[in-house]
């Protein structure tokens, strides 16, 4: 699965009643295939291939990492500690991606 594909599953998966009052930019490096992010601005997801200047967290992976995440068969916060995934910026802002988007 393609950067282009996890895209469309995350926007299509996105929950915008978990987005109320949120405005963040989730920015993806994804370091065997495109950087990618994500901004949720009230209840509204847009994606984009690219980087984003001024993103709220910065994660980066590969796109093995980033697939199992997807699927549903890795846990982000288990990618984190096993040290698959890193992030810089607000982390806990991170932890909410698993609530904003149902996947798998």
């Amino acid at each position: 699965m393609a950067v282009a594909q996890i895209m469309a599953q995350m926007h299509t998966a996105f929950v915008a009643e978990e987005a109320e009052d949120l405005k963040a930019t989730f920015q993806f490096c994804i370091l065997d295939d495109d950087d990618f992010y994500i901004t949720i601005d009230n209840s509204n997801c847009a994606t984009s291939i690219g980087n984003h200047e001024d993103p709220e967290i910065t994660m980066s992976m590969d796109s093995d990492t980033l697939k199992e995440i997807v699927s549903g068969e890795l846990d982000g916060m288990a990618a984190f500690m096993g040290g698959r995934l890193q992030a810089e910026g607000d982390v806990m802002l991170g932890t909410r991606l698993s609530q904003l988007f149902k996947m798998g």
